[in-house]
């Protein structure tokens, strides 16, 4: 089995064991009656429902945190580092940690008090409002996050390459897309592993290239890969995903909201509101979307052959966009050909087998 492989088996594991180990610990918490005690402590501290459902929530954060450190720290550290694709020492490893729990805080306090109010407010109808609600709180935070969120994490330059810069920006021009500008980040501070996208809505979009790309690849490659890009812009890949998203998302909490409203009155709870119940929602939510997950990744892969294949018609790179492929999975150790079933399941684009064979046969 080769190096990339491996790393990707490994990878899988550890993901599926943290998403049935999360479950274990939510449906282990409510079946032995901890999430009621967890209540009663809360509700010592303040008389406040939403106070104490901050208290509820940070006790239970804090303790799932302790629990799943080992497996955290394994995955996102140790790995990274036998597989050299880390950049980060220990000291750096726990202040990018760090900022990213503040910028959680932050962002997840107003949403779950937010959720919890909508809630009491609309009973057995909350899923409506907080559906509604989590669309308009998406688009904002797409529009906010390059601008706001992103520059936390990473530094973000305009690139010194004029004739780059020349070239992505009149792609963009032909295909209709308004960009802020084009801008480089140091993702070398944090691993070895390439990146590139567009990113934001409206007037935040821009294009951000990682240094570990600009590094690596050749003007040609760099257009192709943008180019791919431009063409989930431009035949509209990301409003139809929104769109999906946006329907899985409702469909879900209606039907999370059924099976949860009957689990409430099995559990012996007071009703849906109560503290102790939340993480059995949250349990339900948790399965409800990796039973999903395939449906949209499905679609996800249909969308990028398409954007593979608006590249060749946009840049007429070929071997350029096979070459990018290639150097992208070299570089993020990526697995060229994962088993069909793993592939169906669990992964978002084709395997870079599939794609190059594709690429290899279109004529244009």
């Amino acid at each position: 089995m080769d190096k990339a492989k491996r790393y990707s088996n490994i990878n899988l594991a550890l993901s599926l064991t943290g998403t049935i180990l999360g479950w274990v610990f939510l449906g282990a918490i409510v079946f032995f009656g901890f999430t009621k005690i967890v209540e009663q402590w809360s509700f010592s501290v303040t008389s406040s429902s939403y106070l104490a459902l901050l208290v509820f929530a940070g006790i239970l954060g804090v303790i799932e945190t302790i629990l799943f450190f080992p497996l955290s720290f394994y995955s996102g550290y140790l790995l990274e580092h036998k597989y050299e694709l880390s950049n980060l020492n220990l000291k750096t490893y726990f202040w990018e940690k760090v900022k990213a729990l503040l910028v959680g805080i932050i962002i997840g306090v107003p949403v779950l008090l937010v959720f919890y109010y909508l809630l009491n407010t609309y009973q057995n109808w909350w899923w409506l409002s907080v559906g509604i609600f989590m669309f308009f709180f998406s688009v904002i935070l797409g529009r906010l996050a390059p601008t706001l969120i992103f520059p936390i994490f990473y530094k973000f330059d305009p690139i010194e390459d004029e004739s780059l810069v020349s070239i992505i920006s009149k792609r963009c021009q032909s295909v209709g897309m308004k960009i802020t500008g084009v801008f480089k980040f140091n993702l070398s501070k944090t691993t070895k592993k390439a990146n590139a996208a567009f990113t934001g809505i409206g007037k935040s979009k821009r294009v951000i290239i990682g240094d570990t790309l600009i590094d690596n690849f050749n003007q040609e490659e760099i257009d192709a890969i943008l180019s791919h890009e431009l063409g989930h812009f431009k035949l509209k890949h990301l409003w139809k995903m929104m769109a999906l998203g946006t329907a899985v998302i409702f469909l879900g909490l209606y039907v999370v909201s059924l099976v949860y409203l009957k689990s409430v009155s099995v559990w012996d709870f007071d009703g849906i509101t109560q503290l102790a119940a939340l993480p059995l929602l949250a349990l339900l939510l948790g399965v409800y979307g990796f039973l999903v997950g395939p449906i949209q990744n499905a679609v996800s892969r249909h969308y990028e052959y398409a954007a593979d294949r608006f590249s060749l018609d946009l840049a007429g790179y070929k071997g350029s966009m096979i070459s990018s492929l290639e150097k992208l999975a070299d570089q993020n150790l990526a697995d060229r050909d994962p088993h069909s079933i793993v592939e169906f399941l669990f992964h978002s684009h084709p395997s870079i087998k599939h794609r190059v064979t594709r690429l290899k046969a279109y004529n244009f």
